[in-house]
């Protein structure tokens, strides 16, 4: 944690000074487009990944982490790159906005809307009609758990699948609720400590009990779309997501839950290039495909 209060705009401005080239250790694709979605909730900034030439493609809504008040496009470029070259995919990552300029729902409701946004222009992204999944990384996770609840709830049946990595699902801050809190609190990067000032930029006064700022408070659910979820073994927020799939799966939603050993939170974007963690992306798509 650094010393003194967070400042969001500098913790930014030295996340952005990190992101490597253009070129530096990012899948080439067919074409990389930015462009606006035109949502019900606004503009949205977002960024078109397609993999290759083809007539059409299966969709992947992308949800960038950084604790609801970093991240960005740019950040996430590789990653997204990534899920596009693997899962053969168009992806659409969305540049929402962020904490504390925009707090809680503000972001969530960017996300949702381009997934809407997404399913009705299918024609202009060449959508084959059949794939439509959404994924998520960290807090980015957080949006996709809510993003499924608020389809599911609206009667929006167009998500096919949803993908959690190491996600925040919980943002009522209880050390006792999970072993992996205390585990994992320190020496790991993202440390337990950080987590309440961090996410109190996106709470802004919420209550952590709604199921659409902690997903894992929502009190059924059953019709939820399959899920991939991701946890890292030396990550505070391991166990949240493996409660996540476990009462998914005791939900009857076909949930795979897979923990990367020796592996730390952030470690798909930071580390994605080790071939133990680059298996993230090929389990990803077998996951779609399957």
């Amino acid at each position: 944690m650094p010393a003194g209060p967070l400042d969001p705009v500098a913790l930014r401005q030295a996340e952005a000074a990190q992101v490597p080239a253009p070129k530096e250790r990012r899948p080439q694709l067919y074409a990389v487009t930015n462009t606006t979605a035109d949502t019900t909730a606004g503009p949205v900034p977002v960024r078109i990944y397609t993999p290759a030439q083809s007539a059409a493609y299966g969709l992947l809504v992308y949800f960038h982490g950084g604790a609801f008040f970093l991240g960005s496009l740019d950040t996430h470029d590789a990653l997204a790159r990534s899920l596009a070259q693997q899962t053969g995919l168009k992806v659409v990552s969305v540049g929402f906005r962020l904490a504390p300029e925009n707090p809680f729902p503000a972001g969530l409701q960017d996300c949702y809307y381009v997934v809407r946004w997404a399913a009705e222009h299918g024609a202009d992204l060449d959508w084959d009609g059949a794939t439509l999944a959404i994924a998520g990384d960290s807090s980015g996770g957080n949006f996709a758990a809510a993003v499924a609840a608020i389809a599911h709830d609206d009667g929006v049946d167009a998500i096919t699948h949803q993908v959690l990595f190491y996600p925040s699902l919980d943002l009522d801050f209880d050390t006792e609720r999970y072993p992996s809190l205390r585990e994992n609190a320190t020496g790991y990067g993202l440390e337990t400590a950080g987590l309440k000032p961090f996410n109190a930029f996106y709470l802004a006064g919420a209550d952590p009990d709604d199921p659409l700022v902690s997903p894992i408070k929502r009190a059924d659910l059953s019709g939820l779309p399959p899920a991939l979820i991701v946890t890292a073994e030396h990550d505070p927020l391991r166990d949240e997501g493996e409660r996540y799939g476990g009462r998914l799966q005791d939900a009857g939603v076909p949930t795979t839950i897979c923990r990367y050993a020796a592996a730390n939170h952030g470690f798909i974007q930071n580390f994605s290039w080790l071939p133990e963690y680059h298996r993230a992306f090929t389990e990803t798509a077998e996951f779609l495909r399957g």
